[in-house]
């Protein structure tokens, strides 16, 4: 690694030749001594009224020795650190940090003067809640990092910092407790994000991938929030969390299916109501899922799994469909995607507009067409509605929703029986940094099962949950 000389305009030619960039500005000046010196920064990321506030200003007054401790004592700038080799300083200045140099010394200073473009700290868009706070992640990781320090104030609390990407350099931080979180993996965490080797890291879901231990996982292995009072929560519980500059998501370790069941609403609302709650996004997944295979396997293999009396009113409304029911559910389940995808990718208001055309106009005219029964599209309707229930799962449950058409049109229910056997086997034998995904079902727990698809008061969750392996088992003292 080449190192800088004590030649000003050597270390000056250096740095350029490194970054030749036009953005890349050069501001030579001298000290009331005599001493001359040159500040070398990104425009457009480094605030120049700090620039010139807190290091032109009183370097141009300073009128001492010129050494490297005096003058670095006269600064203003309270971030003030080493500059290193010139690779280390071009990364600062990309950064946004500003790169001090001195004539006639050899060793560099980077002054932390950044600004950075970043949204307002808002609700975020995918987890609403009508009770409790409101504040979400944003894209710069300083304000994330802020967000996690306000809400966990502790000795305990350990921030690693790591920098992924050869291109992109792009920061990404290790939060967890000393002393609570499992020590195996956030060491196993940090060695495959320093082995990694890619390019640019434009979102944590690039981490996520690489965090994970089975990557053609169709389950979710990564838990992912954009609410800072989520992640310090399964930061306290025991699990590692994980901040990437660029990125409003965070991402928590180990991840148990679980937990998307849950809400952050859930803790402060009556346990009675967020059972109930829990239970409901539970059911709703399944009949997602499963009802429109239901209703292809009841009409070709086993119509006597439907009452007589429905029966009478489904045949009614099947009468002169050319399409058979397995056909007629996947014409309609293709519409409802492509209507989906289209009004996420269309701009707002159009978006707006295509749903209200696509749900009422089309649907009403298929159906007077005799294309495809009512039945079907208020089955396709009721999936749809059910599937976000539980967002976090959409991608997952979406492909399992197609799977499950195909076996129930091709093999019938014993095809449907074959593959929730092989899915609850997969499930149980999958585990990510040795947490069973389906913690604390399989294996069964009865002290972490207080807060699964039950809750129970808070009182009653004195106890980390065992899975996590936690250090220190107790987060309650146990009430009396």
């Amino acid at each position: 690694m080449k190192k800088l000389t004590k030649n000003l305009q050597e270390n000056i030619s250096a740095v350029k030749e490194i970054l030749p960039q036009e953005d890349v500005l050069v501001f030579p000046f001298s000290t009331a001594g005599g001493t001359d010196c040159a500040v070398v920064y990104t425009d457009g990321i480094t605030d120049k009224n700090l620039l010139g506030e807190q290091v032109l200003k009183p370097l141009s007054a300073f009128a001492g020795k010129a050494e490297l401790t005096a003058l670095r004592q006269a600064l203003f700038c309270p971030e003030v650190k080493d500059g290193g080799d010139l690779e280390e300083c071009a990364s600062g200045i990309l950064d946004g940090d500003c790169l001090l140099l001195f004539d006639g010394i050899e060793e560099s200073t980077l002054l932390g003067v950044k600004t950075l473009p970043a949204r307002a700290v808002t609700e975020p868009p995918t987890d609403v809640a009508v009770r409790g706070p409101r504040a979400g992640f944003i894209e710069d990781i300083k304000t994330n990092l802020s967000l996690i320090h306000t809400r966990i104030k502790t000795p305990a609390l350990r921030m690693k910092n790591l920098s992924v990407g050869k291109q992109s350099k792009t920061k990404v931080c290790l939060i967890y407790l000393d002393g609570i979180a499992d020590e195996k993996v956030v060491a196993e965490m940090s060695d495959r994000l320093n082995k990694v080797e890619i390019d640019n890291i434009a979102d944590s879901s690039y981490i996520a991938k690489i965090l994970v231990n089975k990557p053609f996982s169709l389950f979710k292995q990564c838990g992912t929030t954009e609410k800072p009072d989520i992640l310090c929560a399964q930061i306290m519980e025991g699990r590692v969390g994980v901040l990437v500059d660029g990125s409003p998501i965070g991402l928590s370790l180990p991840y148990v299916a679980l937990q998307d069941f849950q809400s952050s609403e859930d803790y402060f609302i009556n346990p009675y109501r967020a059972t109930a709650t829990r239970l409901l996004r539970f059911l709703s997944l399944f009949i997602a899922v499963y009802l429109p295979a239901f209703y292809v396997t009841a009409q070709l293999f086993k119509i006597q799994l439907i009452p007589t009396s429905l029966i009478f009113t489904i045949a009614s409304g099947v009468q002169g469909i050319p399409l058979s029911p397995s056909l007629e559910m996947v014409l309609v389940l293709f519409v409802l995607e492509v209507l989906n995808e289209a009004s996420i990718r269309m701009p707002k208001y159009v978006g707006y507009a295509l749903s209200i055309v696509g749900a009422l106009v089309l649907g009403d005219t298929v159906v007077q067409a005799g294309l495809v029964s009512t039945t079907a599209i208020i089955i396709i309707a009721i999936s749809g509605i059910c599937l976000y229930t539980v967002p976090n799962l959409y991608e997952t449950t979406s492909i399992l929703r197609w799977i499950m058409l195909f076996i129930a049109g091709s093999i019938g229910t014993y095809g449907l029986i074959l593959f929730t056997a092989f899915l609850l086997y997969y499930m149980i034998t999958d585990d990510n940094y040795g947490v069973p995904l389906l913690s604390p079902l399989s294996p069964w727990n009865a002290n972490d099962n207080k807060d699964a698809l039950i809750r129970v008061p808070l009182f009653f969750l004195w106890r980390r949950p065992k899975f996590f392996k936690s250090q220190n088992k107790r987060r309650l003292r146990h009430r009396e």
